[in-house]
């Protein structure tokens, strides 16, 4: 099964043009989605969840177990069939449990027989790490918490297509485990999208990624292949604060954090720099995609 993008265009009443002519192919399995915010991630998610028409373009899934294929646009009421989504935002009734909710939502769903509606919650709670609070008022949740039930409603009804936007926000480490390696086991059956600004849960769980700013893909691929890209190009160098501004008008600084009060800049450059009091280092994923971002930004001045 695939899900299949061409040609995607959108741009809002207020002139904003959130996609700008994105092609994806997207197999079975963990697909990384990165991005800065407002680079039209959630466009993307909002349109192939059939919450918004593109200008143009088009979306197919298939084909599916039974052979057919799935027009996104003109075959919503199919597509939320097989589909699972947790978008950034999203609000619950604060004076109902996590157990009455997601049962009722099961039902909706399709989940008829109430014995098997009632195995699917309590495994979906449990997976969750919410099955100890099923009782308690949703409106009562910490953020992490609502962010678990979010995904547990996402998980439904075994969804062939499943969409997580920013996903482990607001999750502390230990939940982030949780979810990233329940997003894992998923993958080995659905199509999961993993859209997100943070790096490291690309690097950890995806075979295939995208990189999309101002509406456009910037870079299709394998994560390691990524990082290929730039082998031998990222050097890296501890300046004074008075000096940053100079460094970043001389080099292509791609990247700078502070490390025990001083600047470190990441720079890349195809010419050894040694000479200038760099050193070279093992490009990361996060070097490749500011690398790109930098890219971007520069074509756009």
């Amino acid at each position: 099964m695939q899900l299949t993008i061409q040609n995607l265009s959108k741009t809002y009443d207020n002139g904003v043009k959130a996609l700008n002519d994105i092609s994806l192919t997207i197999n079975k399995g963990l697909f990384g989605l990165l991005g800065p915010n407002g680079a039209g991630k959630s466009s993307l998610m909002r349109t192939i969840s059939t919450l918004q028409q593109p200008d143009e373009g088009s979306i197919t899934i298939g084909p599916l177990t039974n052979g057919n294929t799935i027009d996104v646009l003109t075959q919503a009421d199919e597509v939320r069939k097989i589909l699972g989504y947790l978008p950034q935002d999203f609000g619950v009734y604060p004076k109902i449990g996590a157990e009455v909710l997601l049962t009722h939502l099961a039902q909706l769903k399709g989940i008829g027989n109430a014995k098997e509606r009632k195995e699917v919650v309590e495994s979906l709670l449990h997976k969750t790490n919410l099955y100890n609070v099923r009782k308690k008022d949703l409106g009562g949740y910490s953020g992490g918490m609502r962010q678990r039930f979010g995904i547990a409603q996402a998980l439904l009804a075994n969804p062939k297509l499943i969409i997580v936007d920013e996903p482990t926000a607001g999750l502390d480490p230990a939940e982030r485990n949780r979810f990233l390696n329940l997003l894992s086991e998923l993958g080995e059956e659905a199509i999961v999208i993993l859209s997100t600004h943070i790096v490291e849960d690309v690097r950890e769980l995806c075979r295939d990624m995208a990189i999309i700013n101002k509406g456009s893909v910037v870079y299709k691929g394998h994560p390691e292949e990524a990082v290929e890209t730039i082998t031998g190009q990222v050097w890296r160098k501890k300046v004074s604060r008075e000096e940053l501004e100079t460094y970043k008008t001389k080099y292509t600084v791609i990247s700078d954090r502070m490390i025990a009060g001083e600047p470190v800049i990441h720079v890349l450059s195809e010419i050894g720099l040694e000479a200038d009091g760099f050193r070279p280092v093992e490009p990361t994923l996060e070097d490749v995609y500011f690398a790109k971002l930098h890219e971007v930004a520069i074509l756009a001045v």
